[in-house]
């Protein structure tokens, strides 16, 4: 089985490592939460993120719960950004962790061995090698192109993409201004998924914006 068919079970979900990786930021999408998230499962969504900086762990807990349900009816994984405690406490399929967060093998400690552990290597290779070494499951970098989200990340190019993938053996998701127009070229680089947030939720039809992503991986 090829790297980009490689299926990762966990809980009730299976997770085809290839497609659209929709990071549903509640910053963004505030109370259509849960349409906005189905809409995009419609559209062909591979994995949805749960992103929220709200303070109010109960409404944290309430919408993460919330999304589970969705996406288990859907066979699609949740993953929670950042916060390893509201993963275990809502038994999600996986916790997302970038510098600033619990290390990956606390993430492990929590959520145990079935979990899928992401790991935010931003523009390093070699932050990449020691995810994957650690037992990560998935290794993201970026930001690619412009970021709403996050303007000032540091931002890396295509052909760190293409060493990266001579060099990782477990999927790479690509985030940071991805457009149906610019998306192609990441997945060409190397890039197994493409993590979206303004570009699929800052759409009115999300939908249609998932379902141009989607086909990018047809091509």
């Amino acid at each position: 089985m090829s790297m980009n068919q490689t299926v990762h079970s966990c809980g009730n979900a299976k997770t085809q490592w290839r497609g659209l990786y929709a990071i549903a930021d509640t910053g963004l999408i505030g109370s259509d939460l849960m349409d906005r998230v189905a809409q995009a499962i419609q559209g062909g969504a591979s994995v949805v993120q749960y992103r929220s900086k709200e303070p109010d762990p109960l409404c944290c807990s309430e919408e993460a719960r919330a999304l589970l349900a969705l996406c288990r009816r859907h066979g699609v994984p949740l993953i929670i950004n950042d916060d390893v405690a509201l993963a275990g406490i809502v038994g999600a399929d996986g916790v997302h962790i970038g510098r600033d967060d619990a290390s990956l093998g606390e993430a492990r400690a929590v959520l145990g061995p079935r979990a899928l552990i992401g790991v935010s290597c931003y523009n390093s290779l070699e932050s990449a090698l020691e995810a994957q070494a650690a037992g990560a499951d998935y290794v993201a970098f970026g930001r690619f192109f412009a970021s709403l989200t996050k303007p000032n990340a540091v931002s890396a190019d295509l052909s760190l993409l293409r060493e990266v993938r001579k060099k990782i053996s477990i999927p790479i998701v690509a985030i940071g201004g991805i457009t149906p127009e610019n998306g192609r070229a990441l997945i060409e680089a190397g890039a197994d998924m493409l993590a979206v947030i303004h570009g699929l939720f800052g759409h009115p039809d999300v939908t249609s914006a998932a379902n141009r992503y989607t086909k990018l991986f047809q091509l």
